[in-house]
C-alpha cells in the first residue's frame, strides 16, 4: 500500500499538530514497515522535526519540484501537490492537520482527513474573525470532499456532525498516544539536575499548555486563594503555604491576568511560570510533579492528561468536552467555573499518598488503551477499510 500524508506539520511543526503527525507517521512505519509512506512537505529547508521520527530514513519525502512551486509552496500544498500524489500512484492520502488539497478528487486516489477540534466553532470568541472564516473553509471542505474522516475523540466526532452533518458512517474515533518519552524512566541525576536548573521546589502542582484564556489557568489561581480560607481548619492547617504551582508555557496576554490575580491576593510566591521548557526537559517535569492539573475549558482530546498518566501522576481535569476520554475514569473532574471543586480536588491529593498512588496506579493500566500498537492497528484498519 502506498499512503501519502501531509508532512508541513510533521516537519516544521512543535506543536500538537506537530507532535501528531509525527506519532502517525511513526507508529505506522514501525508497525507496518511493509507498507510505503510518502511524505509530502512544502519546504526542503524547513524540516527541523522529522529527525524525531525514528524510521525517518525510510519515509519517502516529496518537496516541490518545479522552481515555480518551490517559490509559491504554500499553493502547492493546497493545489500542487494534487499532481505529485497522482505520479506516485498513491493509494490513500491522509491530511494529518484538519485539510486536504482543494483538488484532492483529481489525484486518483481515496483521501482521508483528521479533524483534531472545532473549537473556532464552540467557542468563537477565542479566535479572530479572519481565522474562524479560514479554518471553517478548510474544515468544512475536507470534511465534505474526503472519503473517510479521522477524529482525535468521541466529542470531537460529534462537533464533526453537529457544525458540518457529516454522516457518523463517515467517521471514526483513532485516538492519539503521547511520546514513548514520558513513560521512560529517568534517572536521579536527571530530575536532580531539572529541578535545579528550573528552580522547581520539592513538591507542586503541574500545569503545562499554552498560558491563554481557553486552557483557564486562573482556575487554579483562584483555587490556591481558596484554599488560603482553609487555614483555621486544624486538619488543613498549613496546606496553603505547602502548596506550589508550577505552570509550563507559551505566555499570552491572558498571563497578565493571571499575575494580577496573584499580586491582589497576595499569592505570586505560590506560582512558578516556566515557558522556554525544552522538550526532553518536559517529562522530568511531570514525573517530579505532585498532582497534575488540566483545567482546560474545552479541547479536542487533552493529550496532557495523557502525559501525566504515562508518567505516573495523578490528574484532574475539567468537565464540559474531552477531558474524559483522556484521563479516563481514575483521574478527578471539576466544572471549569468551579475553583472550590478544584480546590477540594488539589487538596485532596496533594494531603493524601495512598490517593496518590492508587490514581498513579489505575492510570496506569488505564493508558494502555493508547498503546502504540493498538492505534496503529485502528489507523490501519480504516486505510484497509477504504480500499476495500
Amino acid at each position: 500500500m502506498k499512503i501519502g500524508f501531509d508532512a508541513k506539520r510533521a516537519a516544521q511543526n512543535r506543536t500538537g499538530l506537530g507532535n501528531y503527525s509525527r506519532f502517525v507517521l511513526r507508529i505506522l512505519s514501525e508497525r507496518f514497515p511493509s507498507h510505503e509512506y510518502h511524505l509530502f512537505i512544502p519546504k526542503r529547508s524547513r524540516t527541523p522535526f522529522l529527525h524525531e521520527i525514528p524510521t525517518v530514513k525510510k519515509l519517502i519525502l516529496h518537496f516541490p519540484a518545479n522552481p515555480i512551486w518551490r517559490k509559491l509552496s504554500a499553493v502547492w500544498r493546497i493545489w500542487g501537490m494534487t499532481a505529485d500524489i497522482r505520479t506516485e500512484k498513491t493509494d490513500i492520502y491522509h491530511g494529518l492537520s484538519n485539510e486536504l488539497p482543494l483538488n484532492i478528487q483529481k489525484s486518483g486516489c481515496k483521501s482521508i482527513v483528521t479533524i483534531h477540534d472545532l473549537i473556532f466553532k464552540h467557542t468563537p470568541e477565542y479566535y479572530k474573525p479572519i481565522d474562524r472564516w479560514i479554518y471553517d473553509c478548510k474544515f468544512r471542505r475536507a470534511c465534505l470532499k474526503a472519503d473517510h474522516v479521522i477524529a482525535v475523540s468521541k466529542y470531537t466526532k460529534q462537533e464533526i456532525i453537529r457544525y458540518y452533518g457529516t454522516p457518523e458512517s463517515k467517521i471514526t474515533v483513532v485516538y492519539q498516544g503521547c511520546d514513548p518519552l514520558f513513560g521512560q524512566p529517568i534517572r536521579q541525576e536527571t530530575l536532580d539536575d531539572v529541578r535545579k536548573r528550573y528552580a522547581l521546589p520539592d513538591k507542586y502542582v503541574l500545569f503545562v499548555g499554552s498560558i491563554e484564556e481557553r486552557k483557564n489557568l486562573m482556575l487554579v489561581a483562584q483555587a490556591i486563594a481558596d484554599i488560603t480560607t482553609w487555614n483555621n481548619e486544624s486538619e488543613n492547617s498549613g496546606i496553603a503555604e505547602e502548596i506550589k504551582v508550577v505552570a509550563v508555557g507559551k505566555p499570552t496576554k491572558y498571563l497578565d491576568k493571571i499575575k494580577a490575580y496573584l499580586s491582589d491576593n497576595g499569592l505570586s510566591d505560590r506560582f512558578i511560570f516556566r515557558h522556554h521548557v525544552t522538550y526532553t526537559d518536559l517529562p522530568a517535569f511531570y514525573r517530579m510533579a505532585t498532582v497534575f492539573t488540566y483545567p482546560s475549558r474545552i479541547e479536542g482530546f487533552g493529550i496532557p492528561m495523557l502525559e501525566a498518566l504515562t508518567a505516573g501522576v495523578p490528574a484532574i481535569g475539567c468537565t464540559g468536552s474531552c477531558l474524559e476520554e483522556a484521563g479516563g475514569p481514575y483521574s478527578i473532574y471539576t466544572d471549569p467555573d468551579d475553583p472550590h471543586a478544584m480546590a477540594v480536588a488539589i487538596a485532596k491529593i496533594w494531603k493524601d499518598g495512598k490517593l496518590r498512588k492508587e490514581m498513579a496506579e489505575k492510570g496506569y493500566e488505564y493508558i494502555k488503551n493508547f498503546t502504540d500498537d493498538k492505534l496503529a492497528e485502528c489507523m490501519m484498519n480504516v486505510y484497509r477499510k477504504l480500499l476495500k
